[in-house]
């Protein structure tokens, strides 16, 4: 796809929002099923099953994906597209492209073995290796755009209104 399809595909959407800002907010879903005969939950994914289960560090078998593992796989996804629909807008020629995350966890939080340790990731890193005849500032610029507009990056960096209630 080039820079004149991308744009072609989007105008559209980017008019339509720009006349009507509510038909912009979109409300997305994911929902997993508990299993019922050991510590896993079925989470649909829109392709196909994704069983989620502990991870080896808190005593999972490793068969099932770790919920971290996704998190990070999510954040990858996120910035490889975001990344790609970037160069291509910029007209910024990529060879090859490779992105990376990772995240350091301390596992006592999550299992309570230590309250002063945390629950959650302490710290996440992301990284594109990328092959490209592009000058330095424009990779720069498609660097900073590819943070700004990177849904799951701008998520885990400015914090949203979260909440959590039950059913039974």
């Amino acid at each position: 796809m080039d820079a004149a399809a991308l744009r072609a595909m989007q105008a559209p959407h980017k008019e339509s929002y720009k006349q009507n800002p509510g038909a912009a907010l979109i409300t997305l879903k994911a929902q997993g099923e508990i299993d019922d005969a050991k510590i896993a939950c079925k989470v649909e994914t829109g392709r196909a099953l994704a069983v989620a289960g502990l991870h080896p560090a808190t005593g999972g078998s490793g068969a099932e994906l770790c919920s971290g593992d996704m998190l990070l796989e999510a954040l990858v996804a996120c910035a490889g597209v975001t990344l790609k629909a970037v160069a291509t807008a910029l007209e910024i020629p990529l060879k090859h492209g490779l992105v990376k995350a990772e995240g350091d966890l301390d596992f006592r939080g999550t299992l309570g073995v230590a309250k002063d340790a945390p629950v959650g990731f302490r710290a996440i890193r992301l990284a594109f290796e990328l092959d490209s005849d592009a000058p330095k500032d424009k990779l720069d610029t498609l660097l900073k755009l590819t943070e700004r507009y990177c849904v799951v990056f701008q998520t885990l960096s400015t914090k949203p209104q979260l909440s959590v209630e039950m059913r039974a």
